[in-house]
């Protein structure tokens, strides 16, 4: 049975800031320093922390806080076969057009050295779940409505497709995607099987084929395997989603899109309002969009008629606790679009999208959390 929510359900992106112990564990096991089964003590014990501090903090659906992951989406690497972390730096040396290659460097506020994407070097399928191990850990130690976040057919395919070595393997970006799609709908399944209450997909390189007109490419799609013309992306990940989510309509799917999320220094995040991606946003069918709408670079607020809303009201990457009021004029805004029961209160994006780089400590993602919680409370009062 699905967990009963209440109106207006406070929830995250996915993603928490991780502990200092856990990330010198996890940078221990890949030394070879400690085993899989302490790394996996460390790893609870983040998971309940993170778990014990959105409960108290009014958060009605939880997730792990993506704890057990590098980040968002280069997790994979370790679940699948045929793909292999490659850096910033290592992919620069097989690409053919360096020049552009670093002209992306150069955009970005990290060094090459610092992030690695998940790269097709064989054929692509499952080695171990993506994600139900962390479902069936936290279902054990909440009652609450839990989220699991899953990176989207769309990036995972662009991301792993470095022409210069898949194709070695795989004649073209949508024959992997073919693969990618495969893998997702047997993880979807069995997150269902066991009792998920929300499957979010990320894909939050939508905006940038957007608003970059393939110019340019931020790093979490170093592949660099997009065609300069949007359209037939965007058509891409419309297609993709559909094909991951058919059949499964038992369970709240949603898709989130934001703008960037590596960087406090907003200049180098993507700007602009998500009129533009409407048509495709329409036609995906999922129940939820979770979108940023808490900072000025998203625009004004987009109705997409006979879907859920996740309404971004704060701002992960900010020391500034955003205050119940100001949450209470964001959201009757939103309620002028939406029905009550079609909005969801959600952060921008996630508090620690990178492990080694969190945008906010785990004081101050509780403190934005509690503000979300009262404002959802002078509502249902």
């Amino acid at each position: 049975m699905p967990t009963k929510l209440p109106l207006l359900p406070v929830t995250v992106v996915g993603s928490w800031p991780r502990p200092q112990a856990l990330l010198a564990a996890q940078r221990d096991r890949r030394a070879g320093r400690i085993g899989a089964e302490e790394l996996r003590k460390i790893e609870d014990a983040a998971v309940l922390e993170a778990l014990r501090l959105q409960e108290r903090s009014g958060v009605d659906i939880v997730s792990d806080g993506e704890q057990r992951r590098d980040n968002f989406y280069s997790f994979v690497s370790d679940k699948l076969e045929g793909v292999r972390m490659m850096t910033l730096a290592e992919m620069l040396s097989v690409v053919e057009d360096k020049a552009a290659f670093e002209r992306i460097l150069a955009t970005l506020d990290v060094p090459a050295f610092s992030i690695s994407n998940p790269t097709c070097v064989g054929m692509v399928k499952r080695r171990s779940p993506l994600a139900l191990d962390e479902l069936t850990f936290l279902k054990k130690h909440t009652d609450r409505a839990i989220k699991v976040p899953l990176p989207g057919p769309y990036i995972l395919t662009r991301a792993m497709f470095v022409p210069e070595v898949a194709l070695a393997h795989y004649p073209s970006k949508e024959a992997l995607a073919d693969d990618v799609v495969k893998i997702l709908r047997d993880e979807i399944g069995e997150l269902v099987k066991a009792g998920a209450d929300f499957i979010q997909l990320d894909e939050p390189v939508l905006t940038e084929l957007v608003f970059t007109q393939g110019e340019t490419r931020t790093f979490m799609c170093a592949a660099l395997s997009a065609t300069k013309d949007p359209t037939a992306e965007l058509e891409l990940a419309v297609s993709l989603v559909n094909r991951v989510v058919e059949g499964f309509d038992s369970t709240r799917i949603g898709v989130h899109v934001c703008r960037g999320n590596w960087s406090r220094n907003e200049s180098t995040l993507l700007r602009g309002g998500y009129s533009p991606l409407a048509p495709w946003l329409d036609r995906m069918h999922v129940r939820q969009l979770v979108l940023e709408y808490a900072t000025e670079r998203a625009g004004e607020l987009v109705r997409f008629a006979g879907k859920e809303l996740g309404l971004g009201v704060v701002n992960p990457r900010t020391d500034r606790v955003e205050t119940r009021d100001e949450l209470v004029a964001r959201i009757k805004a939103a309620l002028d679009l939406y029905p009550a029961d079609k909005l969801f209160l959600n952060p921008d994006c996630g508090f620690g999208t990178f492990s080694s780089r969190p945008l906010a400590s785990a004081e101050v993602a509780a403190a934005k959390l509690a503000s979300i919680a009262a404002a959802a409370r002078t509502f249902r009062s």
